[in-house]
């Protein structure tokens, strides 16, 4: 690990041109998840924009129950708590997809729900939870960018689908300048969305892997084919089936699968 790549708030604040997110920076060395802790800060309304930033993480989780596990600072593994949010949960994914996909590079690009993929392989991860408190809701967004990771440190089954920013660059990833920008980034594209959904939609729809695509998906373990459309914030990927009708499919209970 470079000396000049080691987490620090005070580093990661220096220069930080945004309102609130990242008002309050948190490293640990290693936790089992930020967003354990992240949820603990969102009990209190007066946390909005706090971030909670690990080094290593040995419990994190992905969506669908996924896990998230990281080595020492080979990534960066963030939990950004909003207490006080002005767009609904189904856009605020978007934001945070457009978000980290800006962050990366103008490579990047968008896969349903939650992945970011480079050169066809995922390289970052969202996860999105509410917590109900008795004077907020709070939302707690996990973000996770792998920088570091070298082709071995992946399993043989992930070396298919899984890469690093450092793999596909060729170079060594500045996880504290990724830090800085995604902060930034997911401060400019949430008072976009407070603006207008539109634009959100729009630039979603730019980066998205699967717009005009055939897509395969697995609703209630059923299985759906047929041409990726367009996406609705509060319904979903829309998808014209090859049965010619066009349905929408929600992100809590849909997952993409491979095409035939």
């Amino acid at each position: 690990m470079h000396k000049s790549d080691i987490l620090d708030p005070d580093r990661i604040t220096a220069g930080l041109n945004t309102k609130y997110i990242g008002s309050k920076i948190i490293v640990y060395k290693s936790t089992s998840s930020t967003q354990a802790i992240a949820a603990e800060y969102a009990k209190n309304k007066a946390n909005n924009g706090l971030v909670v930033f690990a080094e290593e993480q040995t419990s994190g989780r992905g969506r669908a129950s996924n896990k998230w596990l990281t080595g020492k600072s080979d990534s960066l593994i963030c939990s950004v708590v909003l207490t006080s949010c002005g767009i609904r949960p189904e856009l605020l994914s978007l934001v945070y997809a457009v978000a980290v996909a800006e962050t990366i590079g103008e490579d990047a690009k968008i896969k349903w729900p939650n992945d970011i993929i480079l050169n066809g392989k995922k390289v970052a991860g969202i996860l999105l939870e509410a917590k109900s408190h008795k004077s907020h809701i709070a939302y707690i967004v996990g973000i996770g960018i792998n920088c570091h990771q070298k082709k071995k440190d992946f399993s043989a089954e992930l070396q298919k689908a899984a890469t690093s920013i450092d793999i596909e660059t060729g170079s060594f990833a500045d996880r504290i300048l990724l830090a800085k920008r995604v902060l930034a980034s997911v401060e400019h594209w949430l008072k976009t969305g407070e603006k207008t959904a539109a634009k959100v939609i729009d630039k979603w729809q730019e980066l998205s892997i699967q717009l005009h695509h055939r897509v395969a998906v697995i609703y209630n373990r059923r299985k759906f084919t047929g041409n990726c459309i367009g996406i609705d914030p509060e319904k979903g990927l829309i998808v014209q089936l090859d049965t010619g009708s066009v349905r929408f499919f929600d992100a809590a209970h849909t997952t993409i699968a491979k095409m035939p």
